[in-house]
């Protein structure tokens, strides 16, 4: 279901047949692609409290509907770049933030002893459908044609995610895996009680925790945005060398997503957000001094974007162990907004600062400071303290 719905990080193979297609330059194109991650941030949270009430079986055969809906619709898009807008970016972008949140709140209940490997398996899905999608559309795009691919993806994205969406269900009524026992005393990284979405959100850790996702994803995202442009002008590599790249971060981006996660499990959500960010400082001053290499390049932006999976694998099993995993879908959910955002400043924070001065310099060493001061608020988190678990369980808690 993840790999199906990550197929919208292939997004970079349909930029330059598009941008031809409509006789317009390549930002016009892009636009759809940032309209779907900022709708696909909302719909997760309107699937998170959805999935409270219909379950997650329901959210996740209506997601596959509405995304292969969406990318089949497109395919009659040839002559309307506000129709691409539609279809591809609100109406698949409303289908991949549903199913999006749907496996990893689901996975977190049937797996409260290992939060992070869980969630990070299952986020790792969702970032090698790049590198599946980078495979398939392109051959397909020679065979059939640019927008007849659409129509055949559309479908079977569709049978897919619903396909696997049938699988779906919650775990019964006080479930737990044999042999584990829930820590209710509370700890350094651990509530020990389940928050109802309106207490949560009344504490300052949930936007602690909306600001890490946020500050991470736009570090990440303004290389995606700009990664085989970037390539060519900094390294003065080829179209092709510059593709390559493309394709290479997208699988540390899904490797990223496991291996943080796993790594949290053994030394807390909190450091791993802290060494990331730590890491991405570094190198993001490292970039324009030694980044001139295209190996070296390459291995930098491989680094910040095994770090860009991470904050997405990391962050659902650091909203379970901070509210509980009772209502983790809608409370998780509004954190994806964060991405929603951060889809939209990243990009714009490194082109404008590129178009303004000439080179990536500059906006390589404005992220670097970022990611020094976010490695700040990373240090500084610490679970909410409700007075009660009966207060926090009705939404009366105050952190």
């Amino acid at each position: 279901m993840q790999l199906a719905l990550g197929a919208v990080y292939g997004w970079s193979v349909f930029r330059k047949p598009l941008s031809e297609a409509y006789g317009v330059e390549v930002s016009p194109v892009n636009l759809a692609f940032t309209i779907t991650i900022f709708t696909l941030g909302f719909a997760a949270f309107a699937g998170g409290i959805w999935m409270g009430r219909v379950g997650p079986r329901t959210v996740a055969i209506t997601s596959g509907v509405l995304y292969g809906l969406g990318i089949f619709l497109t395919s009659f898009a040839d002559n309307s770049l506000t129709l691409l807008y539609l279809t591809y970016g609100v109406i698949a972008g409303a289908g991949i933030g549903l199913g999006y949140i749907v496996p990893i709140a689901t996975l977190v209940k049937w797996f409260p002893d290992k939060r992070g490997v869980i969630t990070g398996i299952a986020v790792a899905g969702f970032g090698g459908g790049a590198i599946l999608a980078a495979q398939i559309a392109p051959r397909l795009i020679e065979s059939v044609g640019l927008f007849s691919t659409f129509a055949v993806l559309g479908i079977a994205y569709l049978v897919v995610v619903v396909g696997a969406g049938l699988f779906m269900k919650n775990p019964p009524a006080g479930y737990k895996p044999p042999g584990f026992e829930p820590d209710t005393s509370g700890s350094s990284e651990r509530s020990a009680v389940d928050y109802e979405f309106g207490a949560a959100v009344r504490t300052w850790q949930w936007y602690a925790l909306w600001a890490l996702l946020f500050l991470n994803v736009t570090a990440g995202i303004s290389i995606i945005a700009e990664a085989a442009p970037m390539t060519e002008e900094i390294t003065g590599a080829g179209t092709a060398a510059a593709a390559a790249l493309v394709s290479i971060i997208a699988i540390f981006n899904g490797v990223g997503r496991f291996l943080w996660a796993a790594l949290s499990d053994a030394i807390g959500r909190k450091w791993v957000f802290f060494t990331m960010f730590v890491i991405q400082a570094a190198l993001f001053v490292l970039m324009p001094i030694i980044g001139t290499s295209y190996v070296v390049f390459t291995a930098l932006a491989c680094i910040i974007l095994l770090c860009y999976g991470g904050g997405f694998g990391t962050m659902p099993a650091f909203a379970a162990d901070y509210f509980g995993s009772a209502n983790v879908g809608r409370i998780y959910g509004l954190l994806l907004t964060a991405w929603s955002f951060a889809a939209v400043v990243g990009p714009l924070l490194i082109s404008y600062v590129h178009d303004s001065t000439g080179s990536y310099a500059p906006a390589f060493y404005i992220i670097a400071g970022i990611m020094a001061v976010s490695a700040i608020v990373a240090l500084i988190m610490r679970p909410p303290k409700a007075p009660e678990a009966a207060g926090a369980r009705t939404g009366e808690a105050r952190a």
